[in-house]
């Protein structure tokens, strides 16, 4: 998802060195995976009153105004300052639009696909349910998105969010650790965590079930 880190560490030393070509074309190339983190995270209603671009466009343009700063002293590296920016200007835009059209929004049906309808999250589900399980057909893939869909809206914000760092923005254990501001060991622990949950929204246990196992 993310542009490899030499490239993108070639483009920041030519930055640094005063290219403006490098600027554009650094920015550029993490404007596809920020959109990505934009649509994963922008309520499905909104989303159809507020296109991820905008947004997109608006996080690369404050990037633009504070990358000297930045680059005189990075505190985290390039791809989560960019994330953290993005972050905001989500929760801003969820607070802004709630605020201003609450009624309108929220009696309007979320028909469109939460953005984590994809691949990934249907082999997610499917080694969730059954490590051996293979979905190989349409109906099989339709009804496993269904369960997942159910299933990480039925979990808490801070669950379901560090599941779609790990298996949607494909970060590692090391940068969700640095953007939740914990050790890599209980970055590691709340994952586990999540998964369990989510798990167990996914195959609720039957009644007598944990007795007899």
């Amino acid at each position: 998802m993310w542009p490899t880190n030499d490239q993108t560490q070639k483009l920041l030393n030519d930055a640094r060195a005063g290219s403006p070509q490098a600027v554009d074309q650094l920015l550029g190339e993490f404007r596809e995976p920020l959109r990505q983190i934009v649509g994963l995270r922008l309520d499905p209603v909104l989303a159809r009153r507020v296109d991820a671009s905008d947004i997109v466009q608006d996080v690369l343009l404050e990037a633009n105004q504070r990358l000297t700063e930045y680059l005189k002293s990075p505190m985290m590296p390039f791809h989560l300052w960019l994330r953290h920016l993005a972050q905001d200007r989500i929760i801003d835009t969820h607070r802004r639009h709630r605020q201003a059209q609450r009624r309108s929004i929220d009696r309007e049906q979320a028909i469109q696909k939460p953005a984590w309808s994809d691949e990934s999250s249907i082999q997610l589900a499917a080694q969730l349910i059954d490590g051996e399980h293979t979905p190989a057909s349409a109906a099989i893939h339709t009804e496993l998105q269904r369960r997942l869909n159910l299933a990480l809206s039925d979990l808490n914000e801070d669950d379901r969010d560090i599941i779609l760092m790990r298996h949607h923005e494909q970060l590692s254990n090391q940068d969700v650790a640095a953007m939740l501001g914990l050790t890599e060991a209980a970055a590691s622990m709340r994952y586990l965590r999540s998964l369990r949950k989510l798990r167990a929204v996914l195959v609720p246990e039957t009644p007598g079930e944990s007795q007899s196992s």
